[in-house]
């Protein structure tokens, strides 16, 4: 994985679009709006906008990123505790769970976390998390 480059950037001189998306995580996050179609339609964007620039955009101020980290795994018992555990010995304060019903021995499991209090890169939490014996695989959300 390449390394993420970030930058402080003022608000002035950014597109509304940006902003739009803060807020949309906004209203999500405080549970104002159930969904991320609401919260689009709300902040004064598309669907579309908030999906390209949910990752990447995110407010320096509060020093927490959201991301979403998806794993399949085997459907075992301890699986999707032990990708949890996983999730916060890294220091990753976690979200929202969501997991898929078991098909051919697997599950999908998607876990929103927010980074802030994180030990270590999210590179390196996603790679200790793809050892895990269950973990078929792990990658982050786009």
């Amino acid at each position: 994985m390449a390394e993420r480059r970030f930058l402080l950037v003022d608000s002035e001189v950014l597109p509304d679009v940006f902003l739009k998306v803060l807020e949309a995580k906004q209203l999500l996050a405080s549970g104002t709006v159930s969904n991320i179609s609401l919260a689009a339609r709300q902040a004064g964007i598309s669907r579309s906008a908030f999906y390209k620039y949910k990752d990447y955009v995110f407010d320096a101020e509060s020093g927490r990123e959201t991301i979403t980290v998806i794993a399949t795994l085997l459907d075992k018992t301890g699986a999707l505790q032990g990708l949890l555990s996983g999730i916060s010995a890294a220091g990753a304060s976690i979200v929202t769970i969501t997991q898929s019903r078991p098909e051919n021995g697997t599950a999908q499991v998607e876990v929103t976390v927010r980074t802030g209090m994180m030990q270590m890169t999210v590179e390196e939490m996603l790679l200790r998390l793809a050892r895990q014996p269950f973990v078929v695989d792990v990658h982050r959300g786009a």
